[in-house]
């Protein structure tokens, strides 16, 4: 069987607070890497303290692409994600050098190396029975039949988020078959990198529950919620746009408006996040061709230095 020719790509995945940022910028010292960015809220500027955003001097010293490309008020699709990740992953190898793609938004990962199937157009009368019924009975009812149609989709949706929730139950509605299903992949063509996928996947959830706590402190400390002021303070902006049911992000907005107060509001946060961790999670034991790394283990770096130097 002749050698595999396709360049390579590395992704590196995993829940949120798992250590991928810093362990990617550790790989990029020691081997001919660059990185782009893999998530749904790094694409937004403005997002930074809350999306735990790499900060100025790890970028000057490890640029990400795909970081800051869309104003909160814009969308930003997995479409989109598939186009500008494969036009930097292109860039990169002309550059001499290998991909590193980094982050946990595993719609955007499927996208990229699966591509996309074309979904229906929006349903005006569905979407607005969707929304009728929700009005009725909330959100996470309709997330437990979700559950039913396609469990797949609802592991990885929150019990709130409104908007893929309607969209993934719309779907079922107008085709008959799931979501996930239909997002698994395009015309089947295959896939012009050939992939090192390592997954960051903590042994013990305990541990990567007090990490996110953690942070989640750290980030209120660096000034999180006078971000979201100055975001809410635009006028233009509402806690329903894309960019800002980023985990944490409407749990603060709900607090400056007054809905909860601050022990509440951390506590919220950190739920949400751990929350988001659990589906991740989910979606990361489902890649079955990866390799698994759990952070907590001693030369986590030597072992993915060693996955490496067997593809590179």
């Amino acid at each position: 069987m002749p050698a595999d020719a396709r360049p390579l790509a590395v992704f590196l995945m995993g829940p949120t607070a798992s250590g991928k940022t810093a362990l990617a910028c550790a790989l990029r010292e020691r081997f001919a890497l660059e990185l782009v960015s893999v998530d749904s809220a790094l694409v937004y500027r403005g997002l930074d303290i809350g999306a735990a955003k790499p900060d100025a001097k790890t970028l000057a010293c490890h640029p990400h692409a795909l970081l800051d490309l869309r104003d909160p008020s814009e969308p930003y699709s997995a479409a989109d994600f598939r186009a500008d990740a494969l036009e930097a992953m292109a860039r990169i190898h002309a550059q001499g050098r290998v991909p590193l793609l980094v982050g946990g938004t595993g719609l955007y990962f499927r996208a990229l190396q699966r591509g996309l199937s074309a979904l229906p157009d929006a349903a005006p009368a569905i979407r607005a029975r969707l929304a009728a019924e929700a009005a009725s009975c909330g959100w996470p009812a309709l997330h437990v039949r979700l559950a039913g149609l396609d469990p797949a989709a609802a592991a990885r949706i929150g019990p709130n988020d409104a908007q893929r929730l309607q969209r993934a139950l719309e779907v079922i509605e107008l085709t008959g078959r799931p979501l996930s299903e239909q997002q698994t992949g395009g015309g089947g063509e295959r896939f012009p990198w050939r992939v090192l996928k390592l997954a960051l996947l903590p042994a013990e959830r305990g541990t990567l529950h007090a990490r996110i706590a953690q942070r989640f402190d750290a980030m209120l400390a660096a000034g999180f919620l006078d971000e979201v002021r100055s975001l809410r303070d635009r006028g233009d902006l509402h806690p329903d746009l894309p960019a800002l049911r980023a985990v944490g992000y409407r749990q603060a907005w709900e607090h400056l408006e007054g809905a909860t107060d601050a022990p509440t509001f951390r506590d919220r946060g950190i739920f949400a996040t751990r929350q988001l961790a659990k589906r991740q999670i989910t979606w990361l034991r489902a890649e079955l061709d990866a390799r698994l790394l759990d952070p907590e283990r001693t030369g986590l770096l030597g072992r993915a230095c060693d996955a490496l130097e067997l593809f590179l």
